[in-house]
């Protein structure tokens, strides 16, 4: 199950919610203050190539990317 990003309309408290794909946060709460519809947030997601976890990723480091024949929009 996904994980989303919420902001509270009213204390701005940023908090994270899984939910099904297509869920809203209408029947979500804020954990601090308790106000309702929270607002879902735009979030990215991390991901590593090879062993080393903390390195920030690279194209040049991707096959693909690096000979040309990839389809990604650049960074």
């Amino acid at each position: 199950m996904p994980i989303y990003e919420y902001q509270c309309a009213q204390c701005g408290e940023k908090f994270e919610a899984r939910q099904s794909i297509g869920e809203d946060g209408s029947r979500l709460n804020c954990p601090k203050c308790q106000a309702p519809n929270p607002q879902k947030l735009l979030s990215t997601f991390a991901f590593s190539m090879g062993s080393d976890r903390g390195a920030t990723p690279s194209w040049d480091s991707c096959p693909t990317c690096s000979s040309g024949t990839c389809n990604l929009p650049p960074m």
